[in-house]
């Protein structure tokens, strides 16, 4: 039977091998007494949601340069904040952020509550952030678990149920071996544990400070956890997208119903995204089809997009859209699978 795990031993760890992070304060600060940013906590841990950290870096420095605290987000244009964060994918969480940013201004005083009770009332805020800012940020005992903290616990404890099923009982384990003394950097240690040394490929064992305490390891069976049930074959769906060009440059774009995949963000008009979708174009004009298609993947299915392309000589009623001068209009504020029609349309040899 493998010993308990012991908090001090992943602290000293961390303390020691400690990933650099834009949003993180140095376990040596920490100690110190230094706090991090609940703006930059929370701002950080919405961004990292779903996506890695290497792809959050560069929009979480944007973000922060443009808008370095929670009341100077709650004050930026709804547009500005969808376009900052054109690219990054999950576009919810770009409106949540806003309407968390304004609830934190309006209702708190611009200051993020430090009780997760308080925390879990804000918009876009479940469960895991309002954790990791209470933790992180405020120093309170509080349980952080993601994807990382799961596969660490699994493994300690070579639990055999499959995930997602698997989640009460490895937030059961993670709780019992939060401390009560630096529970953000314990939180931050068990993350960083999961993402540089128990990684789901390949873990680097013999790195790992809790090795003699883990069953999994001891089983030789590490790689094999946490087992998953199957997931779903995707199903594909199928749209048409219009880009139209004016002669004088000017490109047709709408934005997106906030409701939905892409809410507020810009886009070109289309049909909706369906088995058969319909022809709809949005101005009468001579329209090519490009032979290359556009496909891209959500969380719960493949998109396949025909391009239709069309110039036209002056303007024309359009029945919906607006044309934007082509100086006004930056490919990189569009979500990825937009700028991919844009790339597509673009190319010299299909224009």
């Amino acid at each position: 039977m493998c010993d308990q795990p012991r908090s001090n031993d992943l602290l000293n760890w961390y303390d020691q091998n400690a990933r650099v992070l834009p949003w993180r304060i140095a376990p040596a600060l920490s100690k110190r007494g230094q706090r991090a940013d609940p703006y930059q906590v929370w701002l950080s841990e919405i961004m990292l949601q779903q996506t890695t950290v290497a792809a959050v870096k560069p929009y979480f420095l944007k973000f922060t340069s443009r808008w370095p605290d929670v009341g100077a987000l709650a004050a930026a244009q709804d547009a500005d904040v969808m376009a900052a964060w054109a690219g990054l994918g999950y576009y919810a969480r770009a409106r949540n952020l806003l309407k968390c940013a304004r609830a934190v201004a309006d209702e708190h005083n611009g200051v993020f509550p430090q009780e997760l009770s308080a925390l879990l009332k804000l918009p876009g805020v479940g469960p895991y952030t309002a954790a990791a800012i209470s933790a992180i940020a405020f120093q309170k005992v509080a349980t952080v678990v993601d994807g990382n903290v799961e596969r660490v616990m699994a493994r300690l404890y070579a639990v055999q149920t499959p995930l997602p099923d698997a989640k009460p009982e490895l937030n059961q384990k993670a709780a019992a071996l939060t401390p009560p003394v630096r529970p953000g950097d314990y939180a931050q240690a068990v993350m960083d544990l999961g993402a540089t040394v128990c990684t789901p490929k390949s873990p680097s064992c013999a790195l790992c400070p809790w090795r003699t305490n883990c069953r999994a390891f001891s089983q030789g069976s590490a790689a094999e956890l946490p087992k998953k049930r199957p997931k779903p074959q995707k199903p594909t769906r199928y749209g048409i997208v219009y880009y139209v060009e004016r002669a004088d440059g000017a490109v047709l774009l709408e934005r997106r119903p906030d409701r939905g995949l892409l809410g507020g963000m810009l886009g070109w008009p289309g049909s909706a995204w369906d088995d058969a979708p319909k022809d709809a174009p949005p101005v009468r004009a001579k329209w090519t089809t490009l032979p290359q298609k556009v496909r891209h993947t959500f969380t719960h299915f493949h998109l396949e997009l025909t391009i239709k392309t069309a110039q036209l000589a002056q303007s024309e009623p359009v029945q919906h859209g607006t044309f934007i001068d082509r100086h006004a209009f930056r490919p990189t504020e569009l979500p990825t699978v937009m700028r991919k029609v844009f790339d597509l349309a673009n190319m010299p040899e299909l224009g």
